[in-house]
Formats: C-alpha cells, sequence, structure tokens
C-alpha cells in the first residue's frame, strides 16, 4: 500500500465545505455513540480502571495526531477507540451520577445539544478571526484545571458552581473557534481531528452541566 505522507493535501472548494461539515459531524456523532457503549460497559469499574482508561485514550489521541497525515482509515479507527475508551474511564462518574440524580443526566443532555448548537452556529457564521480568542480560551483552561485542583484539596465557598459556570464560559469560545475551523479548513483530512476536539468540547459541557443541574453532588 502507497503511504500518502508525502501527497499534498486535498483542497477544499466551497461546496465541498459542506460535504466535509457533514462528514466530520457523523465521526463526532459515531464517537458520541462509542463514548456512551464504553460508559455502558464499564459503569461498574473502579476509579482505578478509570485512571488507567484516561491514560489509553490521551495516547490514542497523540495517535491519531500522527496518523491523519498517513492513513484516513486508521485516523478514523483511532478515533473510535478514542471516544469507546473516554466512555469507560468517564463511566463510574457517570453511573454516580445516573444513580444520584437521573433526571439531572437528561437535561444535562438535552442543555449540551442546545449550547453546543448555539455556540457552534455562531462560530460557523462568524467572519471574525477567533485565533487570537482561542489562544487566550486555552490559558483560561489550563487555569481552570489548575483551580479544580485547587477545589480537591481546599473548600471554597461555591467552588464547584464558579467551576462550572466559567467551564461553560471557555468551552463555548472553544465551540465557536472548532466550528469556524470546520469552515475555514483546506484539508479535509484533518476531519477526524476536527470532530475529536468538537467531541471533547461537547463531552466537557455535558460534564460541566451536569455539576450545575445536580446541584453540585
Amino acid at each position: 500500500m502507497t503511504s500518502t505522507a508525502t501527497t499534498a493535501p486535498a483542497r477544499l472548494t466551497r461546496d465541498d465545505t459542506g460535504q466535509l461539515f457533514g462528514q466530520t459531524m457523523g465521526l463526532v456523532a459515531l464517537t458520541a455513540a462509542l463514548f456512551a457503549l464504553g460508559a455502558y460497559l464499564g459503569r461498574d469499574f473502579s476509579g482505578g480502571w478509570a485512571i488507567c482508561f484516561f491514560v489509553f485514550s490521551f495516547a490514542v489521541l497523540l495517535g491519531m495526531n500522527t496518523a491523519v497525515k498517513r492513513s484516513h482509515q486508521l485516523a478514523v479507527a483511532l478515533l473510535f477507540g478514542f471516544g469507546a475508551l473516554l466512555g469507560l474511564a468517564v463511566a463510574p462518574t457517570v453511573a454516580y451520577y445516573i444513580e444520584a440524580d437521573p433526571r439531572a443526566v437528561w437535561l444535562s443532555g438535552g442543555a449540551t445539544a442546545l449550547f453546543v448548537a448555539g455556540c457552534g452556529a455562531a462560530g460557523y457564521a462568524t467572519r471574525r478571526d477567533l485565533s487570537s480568542l482561542a489562544r487566550g480560551l486555552f490559558w483560561a483552561l489550563v487555569g481552570l484545571i489548575a483551580f479544580g485542583i485547587v477545589l480537591v484539596f481546599v473548600e471554597i465557598p461555591n467552588g464547584s458552581l464558579i467551576y462550572a459556570v466559567a467551564g461553560l464560559a471557555i468551552f463555548a469560545g472553544l465551540i465557536a473557534y472548532d466550528f469556524q475551523r470546520l469552515r475555514r479548513t483546506e484539508d479535509i483530512r484533518t476531519a477526524p481531528l476536527l470532530a475529536a476536539s468538537i467531541f471533547l468540547d461537547v463531552l466537557n459541557v455535558f460534564l460541566l452541566f451536569l455539576s450545575l443541574l445536580s446541584r453540585g453532588e
């Protein structure tokens, strides 16, 4: 089989953009389905297994970044594996919320769909270049992660609420940026990476809404 590593990127025409959008969102939907399957299969796993699956999923994501320039089929397979592994990793958390407050899980799913649709549509339609905004949001996300670590060891009044609201604000911008990238890309081979990025946006927004709507339990 001939390697595509030295093949020039497939430049997209304006008419191809809609096809790329449909392909990418289809990959997001299939990845989400495999995530749900993993979350179901791993619902009785311990926290130790969850950490292992997080590490495995990160390794697969790194592999996808390399594979996307060599084999589209391999990149898609790694994307699906990434979704399933993340589902296994998050399974104990989702199972806990389903047992504690199942209504919050369904509400979070609906809120996530509306949130992503609104922010994604805004990013896809805007003519403003969001690249500079994305750099600031990345560092804001790093700060949010640090704040989350502090919350594990220090009790801060309304800390969970602050974390969730700040997280939603950050991911609103990141979703808009990812959907703008989807419109502006000129290389069809990036579809699996775009799908992985959007899927991570969706997953994080879902978990943040879950924290809010379950009243911080």
